[in-house]
């Protein structure tokens, strides 16, 4: 299998699975006990803490363990709307966020919350102006994407973040597709609160952070025992936060090789498929994408017939968001930008790894081909 569906999720690493392995043959002490047990599960948390905070260059009091990133955006968009609903009920996020954010902005409109939208310009970026123009006495936050999962546009977050803060409001990002990929500052890129999750890095799926910028008032979403000081409660899975710390580690100290890694494999693929496939379009922009990742339209085609035709040749990619995978609606993020709903339904994904190969590009874009000129002819 040629896998080329890292955004969705990536291949647990050696090192973190070493590291969950141990935990789960030596640790059987709960973090909050006091006994020696406990006291070493605890230690490995610690150290898991240190290690994510390091990736975003944070205090360690200002992770809190969840139990990954949807989670993590509910509980910044939740709690927030709560504790600041004294100051007004208006919250303003982009149009293209994952759907861990905007459906958790369908929610709180039914407790009360007015919701604005925000709309990409045609290179998938959102224009700080347009945010700052959307913002309005009352409003409480702004929740704007590092990077999006589809496109893998990264947006000018440092500017939204000054648009919010300018008026009175506290920003959130979603991080989970720039955690661990690319060069990312809490303190430089505005946030109070910023969202990730394990299974993006190599880590294992079911672990993600909320960071907390200090002295941002944020209430539990969880409610319970005083585990995460207070603010989360439920034992901890601590062999996956040990694992996600150690994915972290990896992802901080090789960020620089993989990104050049991933980056000159992604210029590859995306010259390669455009030279191979007629018609081929690059969603976004060109340069302003995470190292790894192509989203590309193919007119003439529908994105579950060409997965099919990918799968049975041993290439694994995707529509779009994982979490879309299978509904019969298209795109929200490609709707948003401006693109029908034909071409948004012709939408592939293919996202890189640092262990991919030119071997396996070159035999996917050969797989993709002829699936496209297949699906084409028999139209």
């Amino acid at each position: 299998m040629i896998y080329l569906d890292n955004a969705a999720t990536t291949k647990v690493s050696a090192g973190a699975l070493k590291t969950m392995t141990s935990c789960l043959e030596e640790l059987c002490g709960n973090p909050s006990a006091v006994h020696t047990a406990g006291a070493r599960s605890r230690q490995a948390m610690e150290r898991a803490r240190r290690e994510a905070a390091a990736v975003i260059g944070a205090e360690e009091g200002e992770i809190f363990f969840t139990s990954g990133g949807t989670e993590s955006d509910n509980w910044a968009l939740i709690s927030v709307f709560e504790a600041r609903r004294d100051r007004g009920n208006h919250i303003v996020a982009s149009a293209v966020e994952h759907h861990a954010v905007l459906r958790t902005c369908e929610y709180l409109k039914s407790r009360g919350a007015e919701i604005t939208l925000v709309r990409p310009g045609e290179d998938g970026a959102i224009d700080p102006e347009d945010v700052r123009r959307a913002m309005r006495p009352g409003t409480i936050l702004v929740s704007v994407m590092t990077a999006n999962n589809e496109t893998g546009v990264i947006q000018p977050v440092r500017a939204i973040a000054d648009a919010a803060h300018d008026g009175g409001a506290l920003f959130h990002t979603d991080a989970v597709q720039a955690f661990g990929h690319i060069p990312l500052s809490a303190e430089a890129c505005g946030a109070d609160l910023l969202s990730a999750s394990s299974h993006k890095l190599n880590g294992p799926a079911g672990c993600g952070i909320l960071y907390i910028r200090r002295g941002t008032a944020v209430r539990s979403l969880i409610h319970g025992g005083s585990q995460e000081r207070s603010r989360r409660a439920g034992t901890e899975n601590v062999a996956a936060i040990a694992g996600f710390g150690e994915a972290a580690r990896e992802a901080r100290l090789f960020m620089d090789q993989r990104g050049r890694a991933e980056r000159a494999l992604r210029d590859y693929l995306i010259r390669e498929v455009e030279a191979a496939v007629p018609g081929a379009a690059l969603v976004g922009s060109r340069e302003n994408r995470l190292p790894n990742n192509a989203c590309f339209l193919f007119p003439g085609t529908e994105n579950q017939t060409v997965l099919i035709g990918l799968d049975m040749r041993g290439v694994a990619a995707s529509g779009g968001a994982a979490c879309s995978s299978g509904s019969l609606d298209p795109s929200h993020v490609l709707l948003a930008m401006g693109y029908t709903y034909e071409e948004a339904f012709s939408e592939i994904r293919l996202t890189l790894s640092h262990e991919n190969t030119r071997e396996e590009i070159d035999a996917a874009v050969k797989a993709l081909a002829e699936v496209v000129r297949g699906i084409r002819e028999r139209r």
